[in-house]
């Protein structure tokens, strides 16, 4: 899953003489949480982001009149506000590279260029957030397993055959070897097309089996926690 597949492609561009205000109507009307600042050639200059305005926007505890703030917000350039020295996100990264970036930088997002450097538009964390509900098939409701398997081959064919055995269509698995013992791994897969009326039964089955570390119907909202 590359960048340039999951990125916003609409970029938002602002001159570094333009005002906070305008930024900020920018922001609003096109729903960015990044404006790209161009300068007089068309060239990237910087960015200011959603959170750039927030930090010198003036505190709520100001003792000044809401004419006077206007007045001082319409003051603020954005070449005074903009971060001159951008962190870029080249187009073919994959998104967990990208999502590595963002977290270390400390950054919510960051413009995407291609190997010339170009613009071809930005990425932000609720971007990598519309990738984890593709990855995982929330949007369409259907039963999550969180397993503790021992981590050797063919672990995870053996509890996804038990879940295709009831009817069990598989959409999504995912693993990770963060906070539990050597040797093991978390495995969560969900699955569609279940029989909730054999639910109870794959459950037993399943907790037979495997370490069934909880369970989470998202059609119902029924939540079963085996394992704290």
């Amino acid at each position: 899953m590359l960048v340039k597949d999951w990125m916003n492609t609409e970029v938002v561009t602002i001159e570094a003489d333009d005002s906070m205000t305008r930024a900020t109507k920018l922001m609003e009307q096109h729903g960015a949480e990044i404006l790209a600042v161009m300068d007089k050639e068309g060239v990237l200059a910087g960015i200011v982001t959603s959170g750039d305005i927030k930090e010198f926007s003036p505190s709520k505890a100001t003792s000044l009149d809401a004419y006077e703030l206007r007045y001082l917000i319409a003051k603020i350039k954005v070449k005074s506000i903009m971060n001159k020295s951008p962190i870029v996100i080249s187009h073919d990264l994959t998104i967990e590279e990208a999502a590595e970036i963002l977290v270390k930088e400390k950054l919510s997002g960051a413009p995407v260029v291609n190997q010339k450097g170009e613009i071809m538009g930005t990425l932000t964390l609720m971007d990598i957030c519309r990738v984890l509900i593709s990855l995982t098939g929330s949007s369409k409701r259907g039963v999550q397993f969180a397993f503790e398997l021992v981590d050797r081959p063919g672990s995870i064919k053996e509890v996804t055959d038990v879940i295709r055995s009831y009817g069990g269509r598989i959409v999504s698995i995912l693993s990770s070897h963060a906070k539990i013992t050597p040797g093991y791994r978390n495995v969560y897969v969900r699955a569609y097309y279940l029989d909730r009326q054999k639910l109870p039964q794959l459950i037993g089955e399943i907790k037979g089996k495997f370490t069934l570390r909880y369970m989470v119907d998202h059609r119902t909202n029924k939540r079963e926690i085996y394992m704290e």
